[in-house]
């Protein structure tokens, strides 16, 4: 009798695989204020959050109301920050998408208002607002698909700080295992090929010598490779 593979010991929800929920300092979105409105607010520090490759800007507003946000290059500590339609179009501060210029670069975009934020939030990411009609916004995305959105969504101008992350190199492998522990994440992972076939579907050769697509409805021993795949291979 083989091990328990890794999708089972997952969904088992052992500490091993827990979400580290506990260290977050707190959600990342706008606040709920009215949007007609502009209010203004205090960069009171620039704290690093577990598990999230963006520094996070707390902002006090004005109403005693505190908020997180993914900090923009060029933002620091007590920087006043404004909220709303008749902000200025300065770095860090958030504004609705019918109030932004075209062509400006912008993140934390929402998909629809008041959500806090979707789009763009990686470290050194940012979208392009491309233009706005009738009530719709067009933001190319960092990936540069293009997308429409309700003009009364709010976005951040500016572009996400922490750029670079990825150009550091890991060094050793403990580091990559400490990047992976706060997100939940096991590390390393196995290839099934490479277990014995008692350990794993895929196991006992080169190659996995059955097809890898299983029904959505297939036990946790069994569901492995392509879940429900409508297509595999090279797309023609």
């Amino acid at each position: 009798m083989g091990k328990r593979i890794l999708v089972q010991r997952m969904g088992r929800g052992s500490p091993t695989f827990r979400n580290r929920r506990h260290l977050r300092i707190a959600p990342a979105r706008y606040p709920p204020i009215d949007p007609s409105i502009t209010v203004k607010g205090l960069v009171k520090n620039l704290v690093h959050d577990p598990g999230r490759w963006v520094p996070l800007a707390e902002i006090v507003l004005d109403n005693g109301t505190v908020f997180y946000t993914p900090a923009v290059e060029g933002l620091y500590v007590n920087q006043v920050v404004e909220i709303g339609p008749e902000a200025r179009v300065s770095n860090g501060n958030i504004l609705p998408l019918q109030n932004i210029p075209e062509g400006t670069q912008i993140c934390n975009v929402e998909k629809t208002p008041g959500d806090g934020g979707k789009f763009a939030r990686a470290p050194g990411s940012y979208a392009i607002l491309l233009g706005k009609s009738g009530g719709v916004a067009t933001v190319q995305l960092p990936s540069g698909k293009v997308i429409e959105v309700d003009a009364r969504a709010r976005a951040t101008i500016g572009v996400v700080a922490g750029a670079g992350r990825v150009e550091k190199p890991m060094l050793k492998a403990g580091a990559a295992y400490h990047k992976w522990k706060v997100k939940a994440r096991k590390w390393p992972r196995v290839r099934g090929v490479a277990m014995n076939p008692c350990s794993h579907p895929h196991g006992g050769g080169r190659h996995v010598r059955r097809p890898t697509t299983v029904p959505r409805t297939a036990p946790p021993g069994r569901k492995v490779g392509h879940i429900a795949a409508k297509r595999t291979g090279r797309r023609k």
